[in-house]
């Protein structure tokens, strides 16, 4: 069974940091791209950033980039969100997800109904002002 489990959500005020990690199990961790998303009260889901298999390709939105940084640990099923410099537009619940299709790319973070991702429950951050 697929399971992934979000941590390290917080409340924390603006410019401040936060490590996000998510913990993944009953899959090929290493044979799948993993992305962040978020969602913020009435609004839909956006991708924030995704991985390659080996770590080496990486997306970010615009919105996040040079303050955000994914990472993975393919040895311990492990997957990463630095997030520094945070703003209270940044206030969310993240998700990690996995998927077996496309390659990480601007379109796949885009791709937010896709049935081949594999969602976590969240982790809740809230930016204050």
């Amino acid at each position: 069974q697929v399971h992934l489990a979000e941590s390290g959500g917080d409340l924390v005020q603006a410019g401040g940091s936060l490590r996000l990690s998510c913990s993944v199990s009953g899959l090929p961790f290493d044979l799948y791209k993993m992305g962040w998303f978020r969602q913020a009260p009435g609004k839909e889901r956006e991708g924030v950033s995704c991985i390659s298999r080996s770590g080496d390709n990486k997306r970010y939105a615009d919105s996040v980039k040079d303050r955000f940084t994914i990472s993975r640990d393919n040895g311990n099923n492990m997957l990463y969100l630095q997030m520094n410099s945070l703003k209270p537009e940044d206030t969310a619940a993240y998700y990690c997800a996995a998927t077996d299709g496309p390659p990480c790319s601007s379109s796949l973070l885009r791709d937010t109904s896709s049935p081949a991702w594999h969602w976590g429950q969240g982790t809740q951050v809230t930016v204050s002002s």
